[in-house]
């Protein structure tokens, strides 16, 4: 809950323009301006804001509707300015915006007397001297519709709420400088209202009022140099303007019905086929069914809150080809997007996020639609690395998304024993194998010398360390990577089971064999030549490029877990313990492992600034939340009866639950205290990993009791 500093507004006349109140306003709390908020449709699309209305980033609006390709996430509705006008005569005003060259304007923010999430989804309540006004704001699952709610909660007497929209269609990534394009079309029947930008092949935003006594005023104005914070500290265009064609107005009543502003770029029968208060039952019963659905040990606490996040994830996405792919093997498309607000869905992240968001959630039938969505990508023995935003094609350059896709297999098996989909995925298994070992794209493939996986490509950026800046690999990481073969290894091992059971019984014998020879070849190999005796870790990359010279690379950092962490653990067990030891010491923060530990010369102890000082910080000492799975994976390993310490791990990622986007978790940390939240606000393996490990550490409840939100809060933050 938020409970900023009060002022009372003055008596304004009425205006076209949404009123500004004349007393002066208390500075806006600087929470309001970063903590934000998120829900998702189930496409890719959402809306998002900050607390006090206040847009900061070119990424904040009420629907972003995810269009099939080639469009891709569109902004179709920014923002909602609201006006109460009080029986008084009093203006109240709720929205709010920043201007170039001025403090941020939320008057609002005056009269917000909490903020809240339910089962997910936002409330705010405002009061205004004896009135409550309560507002909700839900998206329709696996629609591009927003609904927003009003109610009056306390308080006698009539007030008048106007509502006034503002747009700027645009793609969701475009630039908050983006030209409207010229003046918008509005046509008006019956109380269905649509809205036409001037650029072409656009869909229309359609906008629909159910309340008591509706009004539409049009009142056609260009709202300029709206300033964006965020983007301004990242370094982008920060300034750009909106446009309003004009407000809604409605009645509100203690104990009537709330009033619900609708948008969407739905057809109207898609838009009209509930009415907005069977869609918010709807999407409340949903929500409870996720609960219901996930691990036992996430029907409460921080776990529920996780589960509910991890809903944001899990998409339809929008190519038509994928889902004709999928439809003609009598098969459903799914996929994971990584991160919101910018990333699209990515190979890597899909199979690291896939046991956490589906598996822990109860979700196992998407989880295997969205392992055979991925294996019908494979190309040259490789998933993608990610779908470009809008593309219908993926993009390969990735040397470790493929080998994370034999673990999301296995860990879909065990949870389903689904065999019938493994012998389906077999022959594409043993074909990723055959290029891997004989070489493919972006020179990945196996050392006949020493059987160990090398990748490299000049110009590219092949490993989950991936920051590129223009022509600047930050880091390239060229040769043989610790996880890299931690991972092949794994791969090999998981095959050479999945084989010995399940191929043709004429080959399988043979092909086991060769499978277990080549794993224990990359075993030795890597036993040999990844441990760094000087330092008592593992090198992190080995026969590689280092200062522009052939070398090994002696940089501590967490890649080096995977090879405790995976199922099949490459690393000789008598040297797990140095290996977790110096991760601990070196690496481990409260909200994940740092990249790169300190001392190193490269090291960046704060990820902010544009995009190439973030960049050259993103890998070199910047925390990445995900890692806290491999590590509390490595330290069970290490310490098989120590659950209740592995949950303590985890401990600080509850009172983060609370700040940056509320309910979810961000994709990155500064290195160094306060660990500052960065990157993406909502990032799929950070809440991926942290639940699947909340769950994997259950039954350490005195632990859980602590570190939760009280349970008859756990819906509520």
């Amino acid at each position: 809950m938020i409970a900023p500093e009060r002022s009372q507004p003055d008596p304004e006349p009425p205006s076209p323009e949404p009123a500004r109140e004349d007393v002066p306003l208390a500075p806006l709390p600087e929470s309001l301006l970063t903590r934000e908020w998120l829900i998702a449709n189930g496409l890719g699309g959402y809306a998002s804001g900050t607390l006090s209305g206040v847009p900061t980033r070119r990424y904040h609006g009420l629907l972003v509707a995810a269009q099939p390709a080639p469009l891709g996430r569109m902004l179709m509705l920014c923002q909602v300015d609201e006006v109460l006008r009080l029986p008084d005569g009093t203006i109240v005003r709720l929205g709010g915006e920043q201007r170039a060259g001025e403090e941020p304007v939320a008057p609002g923010a005056g009269h917000l007397a909490e903020f809240r999430l339910e089962w997910g989804l936002p409330v705010w309540t405002y009061e205004a001297g004896a009135f409550r006004l309560e507002k909700r704001v839900i998206l329709a699952h696996r629609q591009n519709t927003v609904h927003l709610f009003y109610r009056l909660t306390a308080g006698e007497g009539v007030v008048r709420l106007e509502m006034h929209p503002t747009v700027h269609f645009r793609p969701h990534d475009a630039p908050v400088s983006t030209p409207l394009g010229g003046g918008y079309q509005l046509t008006a029947c019956e109380g269905r209202y649509e809205l036409t930008s001037p650029w072409p092949n656009l869909p229309c935003l359609r906008l629909a009022l159910d309340g008591h006594i509706p009004t539409f005023t049009v009142a056609p104005r260009k709202v300029e140099g709206v300033y964006y914070g965020v983007e301004d500290r990242r370094g982008y265009e920060p300034v750009g303007d909106l446009w309003s064609p004009g407000f809604f107005g409605a009645a509100l009543s203690l104990g009537e019905d709330a009033v619900a502003l609708t948008a969407a770029t739905e057809p109207w029968e898609v838009v009209r086929a509930l009415r907005p208060a069977e869609i918010a039952a709807v999407e409340l019963e949903r929500r409870r069914r996720l609960i219901e659905a996930a691990a036992p040990s996430a029907h409460s606490g921080t776990a529920a809150e996780l589960a509910l996040a991890a809903d944001a994830f899990v998409v339809i996405p929008g190519r038509a080809e994928d889902a004709a792919r999928a439809h003609a093997a009598g098969d459903e498309a799914r996929s994971i997007i990584a991160g919101y607000h910018w990333f699209t869905d990515w190979g890597r992240d899909t199979m690291i996020s896939l046991e956490g968001l589906t598996l822990a959630t109860g979700r196992s039938l998407e989880a295997g639609w969205i392992l055979r969505t991925f294996a019908r990508h494979v190309r040259d023995g490789l998933i993608p690395n990610l779908f470009p935003e809008g593309n219908r094609e993926g993009l390969y350059h990735t040397a470790d998304a493929t080998l994370w896709f034999f673990h999301a297999l296995h860990r879909y098996l065990e949870a389903t024993s689904d065999w019938e989909t493994l012998r389906l995925l077999l022959p594409t298994l043993l074909d990723v194998v055959s290029h891997h070992l004989a070489g493919t794209r972006f020179g990945i493939g196996v050392d006949p010398a020493d059987g160990l996986l090398r990748q490299g490509a000049e110009g590219y950026q092949l490993t989950w360390m991936d920051a590129k800046v223009g022509d600047w690999v930050v880091t390239p990481r060229r040769g043989k990577a610790v996880e890299i073969n931690a991972l092949w290894y794994n791969a090999l091992r998981l095959l050479q089971g999945w084989v010995q059971a399940h191929g043709e019984p004429a080959t399988a014998e043979e092909s086991a064999r060769n499978l277990g020879a080549h794993a224990e070849r990359c075993r030795e190999s890597f036993n040999r030549r990844f441990w760094y005796a000087e330092g008592g870790w593992l090198y992190d990359v080995v026969d590689g490029v280092l200062n522009d010279q052939p070398g090994d690379d002696p940089a501590c950092r967490p890649n080096q877990v995977f090879a405790i962490a995976l199922d099949h653990p490459v690393l000789d067990p008598e040297r797990w313990e140095p290996v977790l030891r110096v991760v601990t010491e070196r690496l481990l923060t409260p909200v994940g492992l740092r990249s790169l530990s300190p001392g190193h010369p490269d090291y960046k102890p704060c990820y902010d600034g544009d995009l190439r000082a973030r960049d050259a910080a993103y890998h070199q000492g910047t925390v990445w939340a995900w890692l806290i799975g491999p590590y509390v994976d490595a330290w069970l390993r290490v310490h098989p009866g120590d659950a209740a310490r592995a949950r303590q791990f985890l401990a600080g990622f509850v009172p983060h639950l609370g700040e940056a986007c509320l309910g979810s978790i961000s994709e990155v940390f500064d290195a160094e205290e306060p660990y500052t939240p960065r990157g993406c606000v909502a990032q799929a393996w950070s809440v991926a990993e942290v639940l699947r490990c909340w769950v994997k550490t259950a039954g350490t409840t005195e632990v859980s009791r602590e570190l939760s939100v009280p349970e008859e809060e756990v819906l509520t933050r």
